[in-house]
């Protein structure tokens, strides 16, 4: 079995230093690899990213990221990626990478994502142009995780995972007001995953949301902001030989 760690929305700063380093020591003995869902730090300031880096460096297992919105907020998300990559990760948007352990290779392809909303009850690629580059920017981000994972499709993976921030169904969403539902997600994170295939589609964000979704083609999607899993990550299960849906645990 492929063992996937992930946890999303941990939101340091420099008084959180070391709250997730013991417990990320402890990965080698439950996983093959380290998700980060996004929001890793409060402002996206490098000193905040310079925290999230000295929890993670030289950890044991390979740390694959994406950015979320907070990540953004100073500006500075090139700055972000450079300091966490710096420190060994993987930061990922619009692209996949290919993780090799003792026991498979893992495909992840990662993107931010952005909000708009789901069927029925989303935003329209009309009107002020504010608007339609709202709508145009959420698509350009499905595009990029659409792309990421059809590279992986011919890469000889083992299993593929979609990692974003924002969600890709409402299920996960559950919790939260649905006033703010489109700014959650999007349903074209979704249209993404399955056109292109995932074995496990994981994000964060939706910190009063429910961990348990699926998208209408059957892939398994989790939300592990931490207030949702309620601790340092959850660890995922995922068959190395089938991707039969039966075969998942987590």
């Amino acid at each position: 079995m492929i063992r996937v760690a992930a946890v999303g929305d941990i939101h340091m700063g420099p008084e959180s230093q070391g709250t997730l380093r013991p417990a990320f020591e402890t990965l080698p003995e439950c996983a093959d690899i380290l998700l980060l869902a996004g929001d890793l730090t409060r402002h996206g300031t490098r000193e905040e990213a310079e925290v999230v880096a000295r929890e993670i460096k030289d950890l044991a297992v390979p740390v694959v990221a994406v950015l979320g919105n907070h990540d953004h907020h100073a500006d500075r998300p090139a700055e972000v990626t450079a300091v966490l990559e710096e420190a060994g990760a993987q930061v990922l948007e619009g692209r996949g990478t290919v993780v090799s352990t003792p026991g498979a290779r893992i495909g992840v392809a990662g993107a931010k994502g952005f909000g708009g909303g789901f069927v029925g009850r989303c935003a329209g690629e009309f009107g002020e142009p504010v608007m339609k580059e709202f709508v145009r920017y959420s698509r350009r981000c499905a595009d990029g995780l659409r792309r990421g994972l059809e590279e992986l499709r011919r890469q000889d993976c083992d299993v593929r995972i979609a990692l974003t921030h924002y969600s890709p169904v409402p299920d996960t969403l559950a919790g939260e007001p649905l006033e703010i539902h489109p700014f959650l997600g999007s349903y074209l994170l979704a249209e993404a995953i399955d056109t292109a295939g995932a074995d496990l589609a994981v994000h964060g964000h939706a910190h009063a949301g429910t961990e348990h979704g699926m998208t209408s083609a059957g892939v398994r999607v989790r939300n592990v902001a931490q207030p949702v899993i309620g601790r340092a990550f959850h660890v995922y299960h995922l068959p190395a030989a089938e991707r039969s849906p039966t075969g998942f645990t987590g």
